[in-house]
């Protein structure tokens, strides 16, 4: 049963911050293939075996976030569960390296994940053969892009996953053209020009600052989360003007990302996407379901849309992903 929002509009079980005294966390970094420093928390359940080694999760933010913003919670909660599990900030956001901030390289955020695996492998209390990863939002596809080329990554779940390629293509439903498109990369181009002989730096897309009469319901709905304290969080030496907007001439990198091409090769290692059945993304979880080899599952979590699987705590099946990853990484 959703809970009822409060007054503010916060719904009563959205608990982006949770934190819990049965599990130890401590702040973490490692260098990524190219020797950008990847910040992260590692969480351990208090009463772990340490003289046993352990499966481990890793969990990235949605796509403009940091990891304070969902990832957070999730690897708080799969601790809970028993696993070690670690968030991390992708390159260009958060506590990570990477210059201009707010940057769009899709292949380095994948390359996080893998730098991640290669962190949490030579951690003594991990079994560096029971590795899984959840990605949220964005994530979601930057986890299967990076699954498809490491194979270390033994289970891979994603939630109310956005594919950043297609939405920028061809934006929800299909419903950007062609010319569109073309439109969009030209005035990143002619940015660039600006930029290199001194402009300002511009952003693009993310998360309104205000809302007014004619706000979009999507645009709401990630308001509701970035723009309030349900979920806000301003990174340090970061501007909350800019929080969850890329840098305009960087994001049409999106435009040459798929991340969904060849997906079946990912197979035999399974595959759990989860989304809300009233989920304005749940289109994309259903083609990479489509798409996907066995073994894979959808499950649709009723009544929930894109952002209360962010948070909503009574919302997220988390035993759905305890036992997707108990099995699977046993």
């Amino acid at each position: 049963m959703a809970a009822a929002p409060l007054p503010s509009g916060k719904p009563a079980d959205a608990d982006n911050f949770y934190q819990s005294d049965r599990v130890v966390r401590r702040k973490v970094s490692f260098r990524n293939q190219y020797r950008m420093v990847v910040a992260g928390n590692l969480y351990m359940p208090r009463n772990l075996d340490r003289n046993q080694k352990h499966a481990a999760i890793l969990v990235g933010h949605p796509m403009g976030a940091v990891k304070e913003q969902s990832a957070n919670l999730y690897a708080t909660r799969m601790a809970e569960q028993g696993f070690v599990t670690l968030s991390l900030d992708l390159p260009f956001w958060g506590e990570s390296e990477g210059q201009p901030r707010n940057a769009v390289l899709p292949d380095l955020y994948a390359e996080a994940f893998s730098a991640a695996v290669d962190f949490l492998g030579t951690q003594a209390v991990v079994d560096r053969e029971r590795i899984g990863a959840i990605g949220v939002c964005g994530s979601g596809s930057f986890v299967i892009s990076a699954a498809k080329i490491d194979p270390r990554m033994k289970a891979i779940a994603t939630v109310s996953m956005y594919d950043m390629g297609a939405a920028n293509r061809q934006a929800l439903n299909h419903s950007q053209t062609v010319e569109q498109r073309k439109q969009i990369i030209a005035t990143a181009a002619a940015q660039r020009h600006a930029e290199f002989t001194g402009a300002a730096t511009q952003y693009t897309g993310g998360t309104v600052l205000a809302l007014a009469a004619d706000t979009h319901p999507i645009q709401r709905e990630f308001f509701d989360f970035y723009r309030t304290p349900r979920g806000e969080f301003t990174p340090r030496g970061a501007s909350p003007r800019t929080t969850t907007q890329p840098k305009l001439t960087s994001n049409v990198k999106f435009m040459n990302f798929y991340p969904f091409n060849d997906i079946e090769t990912i197979s035999p290692r399974p595959l759990l996407f989860i989304t809300g059945d009233q989920a304005h993304s749940r289109e994309f979880s259903e083609d990479a379901f489509r798409r996907a080899a066995e073994p894979k599952e959808l499950h649709y979590v009723p009544g929930a849309g894109h952002v209360d699987l962010y948070d909503r705590v009574n919302l997220i099946p988390w035993d759905k992903l305890a036992s997707f990853f108990s099995r699977h990484l046993a």
